[in-house]
């Protein structure tokens, strides 16, 4: 992009600020920046007014009940064996949402090559590469792998799973891509520059996985393929099983266009997003739009009718993903603290909510494809998530969750 271009782009969304350093750059920083302006998505700062509408706009909260371990257990042998049809057959790629940093873990790198081992290194993408190498070996073939990374965490993952020799998954079976990213604004409207160099940006939310797979291109490998099902999954849960074949011939089985893997709720308000019915279509109450009725509530069987929280691990089916994705999901305007330079050029951290980020949210997308299989997993087998460093949800919880596993750490 030429300097006179990047002039009319953003004259376009009247962000013409973002070129006030540029004549002192160093030649190499006017390029970077020029880049990120020919990247940069300025038609998200449209969504803003928008924020009160959203906070006041969800639909009528209903119970949504979940295919429970008894029906699973009834009939899992049924179940797995449609799910390692559909793998034999290529019809699986699983997704890794692998763009965070270790920052909450007292760690400057990656958050995938957080070390969890006590007796020898285990990294936090050793155990899902090996989690899912299970399947693979029970399938007789592997599973196509795409990982996400993030603009921070991109040269470092590469580095870091290519030196490990990708654990033995093989390189010819990971392709990876970025998530994009969106500028982060004031009140106002007006993008925030992080540098004289550089606009501030934020990652695009869970729900923008998709959308930055079309954009790498990587998609097109999906497509070659004739991938079928994506199964997508968090970065920080190592117990999960991935690629599962049950849960995967579940999905099929009731021809939902995706599944949803839960796990009961250890009390009603438990810090976990929540399934259920809005407006008659699945979606997913967070914790914190929990309302004291819908806390209350009960089911028929006088259990917590919020009784099953996400784990984000989810299957889509990849055909509806392409009819909602682009057009239908809506942008989330998110109130936050946004690091930023002043107009003196002085740099601000701020201690409370300055401006608005711009995400994308995977409930958005289970609303809108409109069937979702809840499928419950045994807790302490499945969900162990690394959040903290210590306390709840941290490295000292899934350690000793992976260790009741018998996995040697």
């Amino acid at each position: 992009m030429t300097l006179e271009e990047a002039e009319r782009k953003l004259a376009e969304y009247g962000q013409e600020h973002v070129l006030r350093y540029y004549p002192e750059l160093r030649e190499e920083e006017q390029q970077a920046l020029l880049e990120q302006i020919r990247t940069t998505d300025f038609s998200v700062l449209g969504c803003i007014g928008n924020e009160e509408k959203e906070k006041n706009g969800r639909g009528r909260i209903t119970p949504l009940g979940a295919m429970e371990l008894s029906e699973i257990r009834a009939h899992e042998e049924e179940y797995r064996k449609i799910g390692l049809s559909a793998i034999r057959a290529g019809k699986v790629g699983a997704v890794l949402l692998a763009g965070g940093m270790g920052t909450r873990l007292g760690s400057d790198r990656p958050k995938c090559m957080f070390d969890i081992g006590i007796t020898r290194p285990v990294y936090i993408a050793q155990r899902l590469l090996e989690n899912l190498e299970e399947v693979c070996r029970e399938a007789g073939v592997k599973v196509p792998l795409f990982i996400m990374t993030s603009e921070k965490n991109d040269a470092m993952t590469r580095a870091f799973l290519e030196e490990k020799d990708y654990f033995g998954y093989g390189k010819e079976n990971i392709w990876f891509f970025r998530q994009d990213m969106a500028p982060a604004s004031d009140y106002r409207g007006k993008v925030y520059m992080e540098t004289k160099s550089r606009i501030a940006t934020s990652p695009n939310g869970n729900g923008g996985w998709y959308l930055s797979m079309a954009k790498s291109g990587v998609l097109d490998v999906v497509h070659e393929k004739g991938i079928e099902w994506l199964n997508c999954f968090a970065v920080d849960n190592v117990l999960q099983r991935i690629a599962d074949p049950v849960f995967i011939g579940a999905t099929i089985s009731r021809n939902c266009a995706c599944g949803a893997k839960v796990v009961r709720k250890v009390s009603p308000d438990e810090k976990v997003g929540a399934m259920c019915l809005e407006d008659g279509r699945p979606s997913i109450v967070e914790y914190y739009d929990m309302t004291p009725e819908l806390l209350a509530a009960k089911n028929e069987k006088g259990d917590p009718a919020y009784n099953f929280g996400v784990i984000l691990n989810y299957l889509f089916r990849e055909k509806d993903l392409a009819r909602i994705a682009g057009e239908k999901l809506p942008m989330h305007v998110v109130n936050k603290k946004i690091p930023h330079i002043d107009e003196n050029g002085n740099p601000v951290n701020p201690a409370e909510p300055n401006g608005y980020k711009f995400e994308q949210l995977v409930l958005d997308m289970i609303h809108e494809l409109g069937s979702c299989l809840p499928f419950e997993v045994v807790r302490e087998h499945e969900f162990a998530p690394i959040k903290n460093r210590t306390g709840v949800d941290s490295v000292e919880s899934a350690r000793a969750l992976c260790e009741k596993e018998g996995i040697r750490l």
